[in-house]
């Protein structure tokens, strides 16, 4: 044990080997990553800068796309970097920040998607007590504590990980470091890694996923029982569809990586389950919200509009 080397970097195994693949991917995620930073950005800037969207779901929005920004941001330049150099290693250190800000961003995604379910709860079923019950205190106490619980829940994991003894081999089954391919590396016991990983991550993300479910089979209920007007209904499930559909990207995927599996899962379907939560998701978000809200397309008219009006005075 004393003469065990500590490996100082991993090895990614990257998405493909084939070099005229690579060549394709790289110029496919740069797209997707231009497609995430600038629709995100976007978002936030509308709703930054038009008023009459400075109001809690807007601002649960822009928290949103704010995550998603950074999310990609956490896996997309390393990756295009690996297509760039055909070098696919990385730091121990950097390893354990990748991980710490994966699972940061990833985790306190899931739990806003639950806190907007619940909003949308309020704003649907007690629209009269809406405005007390979702009043501005109460949307930064949920958005202040959304981003704490993602940040100590991922730091849990890191530093947990970085108590480890790495002693080889240092080539990770994954595009990023991920924490399960990376305890398959570990030279100790990751017993209490994997508890962690299996019973809090999990209770995290199915229960979010629960609440969210929950919370949408109510408003269902509320609308097919309580609303008898069909434009009121029509606008309130136009409303919500998004909602659900980004829940769906993100959920389906994070709860078949996450949590304790029946039976083996490849390291090639664990990589591909991780490209639709971690690349394609923070691309849609953006265009899922933007083209079925009127209200955001016409504040962004009205945006470039103003600009183009200013840029020519």
């Amino acid at each position: 044990m004393e003469n065990q080397t500590a490996v100082s970097e991993f090895i990614l195994q990257g998405l493909t080997s084939v070099l005229g693949l690579q060549h394709f991917l790289f110029t496919l995620f740069l797209i997707l990553y231009m497609i995430s930073v600038l629709g995100n950005g976007t978002i936030v800037a509308v709703v930054l800068a038009e008023p009459r969207l400075h109001t809690p779901m807007y601002f649960f929005l822009g928290n949103l796309s704010c995550l998603d920004i950074c999310y990609s941001t956490v896996t997309l330049p390393k990756i295009l970097a690996g297509f760039l150099s055909k070098h696919w290693s990385i730091s121990s250190s950097g390893c354990l920040v990748q991980l710490h800000f994966f699972h940061f961003l990833g985790s306190s995604e899931v739990i806003l998607l639950a806190v907007m379910a619940v909003h949308r709860c309020v704003a649907i079923c007690n629209p009269l007590r809406y405005t007390v019950v979702m009043n501005k205190q109460v949307c930064l106490i949920l958005a202040v504590g959304t981003w704490t619980i993602g940040f100590f829940h991922a730091l849990m994991h890191s530093f947990m990980t970085s108590q480890l003894r790495f002693c080889g081999p240092n080539h990770i089954q994954h595009f990023f470091c991920d924490i399960k391919p990376l305890l398959k590396l570990a030279c100790s016991s990751t017993r209490l890694n994997l508890i962690l990983l299996n019973i809090v991550t999990s209770c995290i993300a199915m229960g979010t996923f629960v609440i969210t479910l929950l919370t949408y089979l109510y408003i269902i209920t509320f609308l097919f029982l309580k609303v008898q007007s069909q434009e009121g209904r029509r606008r309130a499930f136009s409303t919500c569809a998004s909602h659900l559909t980004v829940v769906a990207l993100l959920y389906v995927p994070a709860i078949f990586n996450y949590t304790p599996p029946l039976v083996g899962v490849s390291s090639r379907t664990d990589m591909l389950v991780s490209l639709m939560y971690s690349v394609v998701t923070p691309v849609l978000n953006p265009l899922i919200y933007t083209l079925r809200n009127q209200e955001v397309k016409s504040a962004l008219r009205k945006l470039l509009f103003r600009k183009l009006i200013l840029g020519k005075v």
